[in-house]
């Protein structure tokens, strides 16, 4: 796992909790070694995130002999009650892949191209120091080359959303889109399009809304008719102007600071899914987004040429070992395992999804805390490569509420 950090302004040179993949060399075995169970590293790696200092984590696997579900540490700090193999999450910017899905739909259909320009379904919108939509395409939005700012870069509206302070008096408020639009558009853009990559949570709160021009329906209604309803997803919501977490779930915790020698532990379970809406709002298992990318990847819901264009990758220093397509990351393992997916980071939880290049292997996980990535990485390692966790380090301390 590579832990991405992006320098903001001020307070918010931060960095974000991302689950991508950093090639590790696998240590070598005796060759007296006995064989060890199927995911019995996998079940260590789980362990390594709660020793790494977080409540719990939840995870499941899906290949050729079947299902196989792990978890550690607790659900609930007041009870003591243990994550549940089942829970639902927040994923975070895993929901990318879903908004994705949905456009490149679109475009199959005739109804849209991904070299349109914004401007054209998005008239107006994208303006303001610097930012020109007749100049940004729906592919570079996607592939996050638009130089659009991240509005979460904004020092305000940090302290107003996701700071202590801010979070405990707002988390129940409702956010419209195009409020995080005008924060974007209140800074100058980071480069001109197409000539960079950086990750902006901004270019797919846009894309919600362009899937709303194109269709004439709501963003969530789209995902629930193109995706979630045909593959049963039954643990899957797109929640909308809602803070409630539908049951199965644990806890989820945040320190709510950007401070690492921050000690005091909030319960951020509830809040308002608004304020994260496309970029980030979709609550999930593992069990539904492992069967979501398995499908994804075997071509069941985009037809032969926009599954290409998603997997057409953009190499950047994020990623050292893999690529960004449209909202779907390339993770190479040390082992030389070829995965697709997506990992989310947001306030109480961290998550990622990732399956093979056939779909026919697929992982994916949660911690229900925010302040530390020790033990992420290796989880991936551990099912793909049988790489035992490490173990031993205290980890990166973090906070993840930047959809990553």
């Amino acid at each position: 796992m590579s832990v991405r950090r992006r320098a903001h302004t001020g307070t918010v040179g931060l960095l974000a909790a991302a689950v991508g993949l950093t090639a590790f060399a696998a240590p070598a075995r005796a060759a007296t070694e006995p064989p060890k169970p199927r995911h019995q590293a996998t079940q260590q790696a789980l362990d390594a995130i709660v020793a790494g200092g977080l409540p719990g984590a939840t995870g499941q696997v899906r290949d050729r002999h079947g299902v196989w579900k792990g978890v550690s540490g607790v659900g609930n700090l007041k009870t003591g009650a243990p994550r549940g193999e089942d829970d639902r999450f927040r994923v975070a910017s895993i929901t990318k892949t879903f908004v994705a899905t949905v456009l490149l739909q679109l475009e199959a259909e005739g109804r849209l191209d991904l070299d349109d320009k914004v401007e054209k379904h998005l008239p107006g919108l994208v303006r303001g120091q610097g930012h020109d939509g007749s100049r940004i395409t729906v592919r570079q939005m996607l592939n996050h080359t638009s130089g659009i700012f991240d509005f979460y870069g904004d020092e305000t509206y940090a302290r107003k959303y996701m700071l202590a302070e801010g979070f405990l008096k707002n988390r129940y408020a409702y956010r419209s889109p195009e409020s995080a639009i005008k924060v974007a558009m209140s800074h100058p853009p980071v480069f001109a399009p197409g000539t960079d990559y950086a990750y902006s949570n901004t270019n797919y709160v846009l894309a919600g809304l362009v899937i709303e021009r194109v269709t004439g329906d709501s963003y969530e209604n789209q995902v629930r008719k193109r995706i979630i309803k045909p593959l049963k997803l039954r643990a899957t919501t797109v929640p909308g102007n809602d803070s409630s977490m539908p049951a199965p779930s644990s806890r989820g915790y945040s320190k709510l600071s950007f401070d690492p020698a921050a000690t005091k532990i909030y319960d951020a379970t509830l809040q308002n899914a608004s304020q994260s809406w496309a970029d980030g709002d979709i609550i999930s298992s593992a069990g539904d987004l492992n069967r979501f990318y398995s499908a994804l990847l075997r071509g069941k819901l985009l037809p032969k040429k926009q599954l290409k264009a998603m997997k057409t990758t953009t190499a950047h220093s994020e990623h050292a070992s893999g690529g960004y397509g449209l909202g779907l990351d390339r993770v190479n393992t040390s082992c030389g395992v070829e995965l697709w997916g997506h990992s989310g980071g947001w306030i109480g939880s961290l998550s990622n999804a990732l399956t093979t290049a056939d779909g026919r292997h697929s992982l994916a996980y949660n911690a229900n805390g925010d302040w530390s990535v020790a033990g992420l990485e290796e989880v991936v390692e551990a099912e793909y490569c049988g790489v035992a966790p490490r173990g031993g380090a205290a980890g990166a301390q973090s906070f993840a509420p930047l959809h990553r």
